[in-house]
């Protein structure tokens, strides 16, 4: 029986045995270099985009407080899909994400529509002044306009991600944080992903205590995504300033970037640094999002 079994593998040998040279001849010299994972190729070109010229250097010097490239991580943002920021204010998560996304994905930056209407307000928009002196990095981003009453971010399911940093306690603070959770839900599709990045108030805190701080707790933030249809996927620290100690006299805004007290211990509150924020990944049920890369606290 071996004798069998020896002679029809060198039957079989003989006739792979030419196409296998012939795979060695068509081979280049050196070692072949494996393939790039996904997750590799994101991280080169977050590396690339933060690196860019356009940046300006006082929006550079704010990563060490921002961490983006860790944030984007995990929130699992790739350069092929379409990401709705929300509010993005003078554009300084624009900077990265326009870029990352211009070749193959798709960046909508999200504004409230100027409540007179005029042609002229909308001139004034800090954003569209920043996209047009930079077509080459902004030409193919597209700006949208919502109702904050009856928000609405592009055709239901069209995105793959949501994001918005820092603007929850606003909304909390105008009464129309529920429909912005609702019009999230709406534009993502299902598996989709909603990234949040807020002030993290005391953990313990009431919503009423922190009220006007600009801190929240983050289980209201929670509460407000899962009652409008979201699941909680993780939680990151990534983001999160133990020197923060949120019992300031004019509230978040009494750190850097804003230092509302001006030169009134300024040298302290640079000193702390930016806020302590929460960064949570929510995903809209219906297919399994992808998984984080970075920092993921388990649920």
């Amino acid at each position: 029986m071996k004798s069998l079994w020896v002679a029809a593998g060198c039957a079989v040998w003989l006739a792979v045995a030419p196409a296998l040279v012939q795979a060695q001849q068509d081979q280049p010299d050196g070692e072949l270099v494996p393939p790039t994972s996904a997750s590799d190729f994101t991280a080169s070109q977050l590396d690339t985009v933060l690196a860019g010229t356009w940046r300006p250097a006082a929006d550079r010097a704010r990563d060490a407080y921002r961490h983006p490239k860790a944030t984007l991580q995990f929130f699992g943002i790739q350069p092929d899909q379409t990401v709705v920021e929300i509010n993005p204010a003078g554009g300084w998560y624009s900077e990265i994400l326009a870029p990352l996304l211009r070749d193959n994905g798709d960046y909508v930056a999200a504004e409230p529509a100027p409540s007179g209407g005029a042609e002229a307000k909308r001139s004034d928009s800090t954003l569209r002044a920043k996209f047009a002196a930079n077509p080459a990095v902004y030409g193919k981003a597209h700006i949208v306009e919502y109702d904050p009453k009856a928000p609405v971010f592009g055709p239901p399911g069209s995105a793959d991600a949501v994001l918005t940093f820092r603007n929850v306690h606003n909304w909390v603070q105008a009464g129309t944080a529920p429909a912005m959770f609702k019009a999230f839900f709406a534009v993502l599709q299902p598996g989709g992903v909603l990234g949040v990045v807020d002030h993290r108030a005391p953990a313990g805190a009431t919503l009423a205590a922190v009220k006007g701080s600009g801190y929240l707790p983050t289980s209201y933030v929670v509460k407000l995504a899962t009652a409008a249809g979201f699941k909680l996927d993780a939680r990151s620290e990534i983001n999160a300033n133990p020197k923060d100690t949120k019992d300031y006299p004019k509230g978040v805004w009494t750190l850097p970037p804003t230092l509302a007290l001006g030169s009134k211990d300024r040298a302290k509150y640079l000193a702390i640094g930016e806020s302590d924020r929460m960064t949570l990944r929510f995903v809209k049920p219906g297919a399994p999002a992808a998984a984080a890369s970075t920092a993921v606290s388990p649920l």
